[in-house]
């Protein structure tokens, strides 16, 4: 009898446990912080000198100012300020980009009512890709007007852009859909102009996560 009597009191003192053990995980969880990286602080490699800088300090998204779907001036202006998510693709790619477009429109959906999130994806056959070829995408995808903007620019600069920029390889085409090489990459621009990750926008979880991340750049920003 005394055993059981003390059995049943080890069982009330855990059970009496319990709501502080879970206080206390949730009190520790609510001080941790999750740590996106900054990429580049000691700027960007630049062996072959195609990149128009040579710093060596925090690496930050240049100037520059491409045509929107609805033929408005967009670039790193209107990045100052926002949370940027980025990606390079082109309407004629007959391989990753509707993959990536997809997903993407996950991304453009779950931001809709956030005004602090915004999406450019920047055409590498600027060529074809006019801004009324653009703004077709945009509404097959259903690209929210003012929050994910499809750009073209002249192609030189488009291609520095995305090698010195955004730091991600491309090859022209030439106009040859087959011959275009880009990356799969999402891009996380922090409000301040720095990369804070890369994501394989072909892939569902890394799409996932990319989400999450923007999430707790909204979060520390605020």
């Amino acid at each position: 009898m005394k055993g059981l009597r003390l059995l049943q009191g080890l069982v009330l003192v855990c059970i009496l446990l319990v709501p502080v053990l879970v206080f206390m995980f949730l009190r520790g969880f609510g001080t941790n912080s999750y740590d996106l990286p900054i990429f580049f602080q000691s700027g960007v490699d630049n062996p072959f000198l195609e990149c128009p800088f040579t710093d060596t300090t925090q690496h930050y998204i240049p100037e520059f100012s491409f045509t929107n779907q609805e033929g408005s001036l967009i670039g790193q202006a209107e990045m100052e300020g926002k949370i940027t998510i980025v990606d390079f693709f082109f309407t004629s790619c007959p391989s990753i980009c509707p993959v990536m477009s997809k997903e993407m429109e996950r991304v453009n959906d779950m931001f809709r009512e956030e005004p602090r999130v915004q999406i450019m994806s920047i055409s590498i056959d600027p060529e074809y890709d006019t801004p009324a070829i653009l703004k077709g995408y945009a509404e097959e995808h259903g690209a929210i007007p003012g929050k994910w903007h499809f750009l073209s620019g002249p192609k030189e600069e488009t291609y520095q852009l995305a090698r010195c920029g955004f730091v991600i390889p491309t090859i022209d085409g030439n106009g040859v859909p087959d011959d275009f090489v880009h990356s799969d990459k999402f891009i996380l621009v922090d409000e301040l102009g720095r990369i804070r990750g890369y994501y394989s926008g072909t892939n569902r979880e890394d799409v996932d996560l990319l989400m999450l991340e923007t999430k707790v750049l909204l979060h520390a920003s605020k």
